[in-house]
Formats: C-alpha cells, structure tokens, sequence
C-alpha cells in the first residue's frame, strides 16, 4: 500500500503510530522478557506488515493514526506475539542469509546461527564446476536455497520427511526463482536410492527429549519433530553419520549442525563412522555450532 492510499483512509484508532510504537514496545518488552530495542524492532515489523509500508514510511508519518480495521489487524498481531507466537510465525516470514523465507508452524524458524553451516559448506564447494549438495531436513529451504543461490552451478537434493514443510520449501523455490534444487520426500536417506553427492550439510533435530528449553520462548511453537531426537538429543545425527558415508563421493564432506554442548559428541561419532579430518566451528556467539568431517 502506497502513502497516497494509507493517507485516504479514515482514522479511528486514537492513537499516532509514535504513540503505539512506544506503548506496545513496553508490552511486549515486559510480557516477554526481552529487551526494548528488540521489542521495538518486532513493533515496528508489525505495524509495517499491517500497512504494507517499509520502515522510512513509519519515521516519515509519526503522527499517522490506524483506521478502524488496521488497528484491529494490529492488535490481534500484538496480543499473538504477547502469547508468545514467534514474529516469524506471525509475519509469515523470516530472513536468512540475505533472503526472504516463507514459514509457518511447519518448519522450524531460520536463525542466524545456521549461517555458518552455509558459509562453511560454501567454503567447501567449488565456486565453479559441478558439484552435488544434498540438505537434509530442509525445512522451509533456508540451508538449501541459500547454496542454490551462491552456487548456481550446483545441484541440489533437498529432502524432509515432512510434506508440509516441503511445501513450503517449494513455495520459496519458486519465490525466488531456483531452479538447481530438487525437493524429494525422504525419511533421510531412505528415498536417494544410492544416489552420492560431494558435500551433505543438515540441520538435524538435537535437543533432547524433555529438555527444558522446550518450554520456553519459540521452541514452544516450532514443530517438535524438527527439534527433539530421543534421550541426548543425537539420535538423528548419529543415524545421518552411520549412513552418509554411503552416499558420498571420494573426499566429500558430512557438515553436521549441533547443540552448544554437542561439538565433541558429534565429532565422535564422525570418527566412529569413517570420517577423518573432523571439526567444529563457532558460531557468532563463540559457541562449537557446527561440525564436520571427510573421507
């Protein structure tokens, strides 16, 4: 919606859009425990989606007032968000590694986090030539269409066990356009039919079953099939090691997303499954985030 359009609308709400950045920033900074800036950001983000406007629009109108019907729309987001609902969830997107991915309670939120599986993945595939990726978990595609884009070289197998989430990743495929990606639905290797590759990357469940995290915060809303993999939390990492050395070629590399407590397990199993020069690798809050090996 342009400036023109906003403006034509009758006002009703009472409110400028100052005065409601400043109150519900408070809110949600109080409801939720977080910090003012972050609760202003996701305020902002809110009244953006509302009025289909980018963030100068909002510094340009401070005294614009919400019609009767934004203002609704408004305040269901604001009451969703102090439940608890993610931003992600309730926005419909996330952003991630330079792009715009379509979400829903069917995937897991991207988190900046996993950037460093994509930097490290792209560390090891070469910027020209052929080379096979396959992501396993995809989710709503952020890993995998990430690679797709840098690389356009590449191709790409990207597989879930869930159909929702492929949905998703497919809805994003075509967003942006991708066409070295192709989406299979697999129960991790179970559909691949000995098809190898020359890097594996995944971002695998790994929190274990009744860790209190998942009480808290957005783990709450995300799918628990995409977080939880029995007692410590590596059951599906170590299925993935045991298997992947089957389905990659000669030096391919297995890079392996993990808990913060998890670097030395994970690098264990590699070992154990075959794999030499295993790593990890920090994360932008200094935390063993991502590990990985090589046969």
């Amino acid at each position: 919606m342009d400036g023109k359009t906003i403006d034509s609308v009758d006002h009703c709400s009472g409110q400028t859009l100052n005065e409601l950045q400043k109150l519900h920033s408070k809110q949600l900074q109080a409801a939720l425990n977080i910090d003012f800036s972050t609760a202003s950001i996701e305020v902002r983000c809110l009244l953006q989606a509302v009025l289909q406007v980018n963030h100068a629009y909002l510094i340009s109108h401070p005294a614009y007032q919400l019609s009767g019907e934004q203002y609704a729309n408004f305040s269901a987001s604001v009451q969703r968000r102090l439940s608890g609902e993610p931003i992600a969830y309730i926005l419909g997107e996330r952003e991630f590694f330079g792009l715009n991915f379509v979400v829903s309670p069917a995937t897991l939120i991207p988190r900046p986090e996993t950037e460093l599986l994509v930097e490290l993945a792209l560390q090891r595939i070469p910027s020209q030539g052929a080379c096979r990726v396959l992501d396993m978990g995809v989710g709503s595609g952020a890993i995998a269409l990430s690679l797709a884009r840098e690389r356009p070289n590449i191709r790409v197998v990207a597989v879930d066990a869930s159909e929702a989430a492929l949905e998703i990743a497919r809805l994003n495929m075509l967003q942006h356009d991708l066409k070295n990606v192709k989406l299979l639905h697999s129960d991790w290797f179970t559909g691949l039919r000995g098809e190898r590759f020359d890097v594996i990357v995944s971002n695998p469940p790994y929190i274990a079953a009744g860790d209190a995290h998942l009480t808290h915060g957005d783990l709450r809303f995300e799918p628990h099939t995409a977080l939880v993999s029995g007692t410590d939390g590596l059951d599906d990492v170590r299925r993935i090691c045991a298997q992947a050395k089957s389905h990659l070629n000669a030096s391919g590399y297995l890079l392996l997303e993990h808990g913060y407590n998890q670097a030395e397990s994970v690098r264990a199993l590699l070992r154990q499954s075959g794999f030499s020069d295993e790593f990890s690798a920090k994360d932008i809050a200094e935390i063993e985030r991502v590990s990985g090996g090589k046969i």
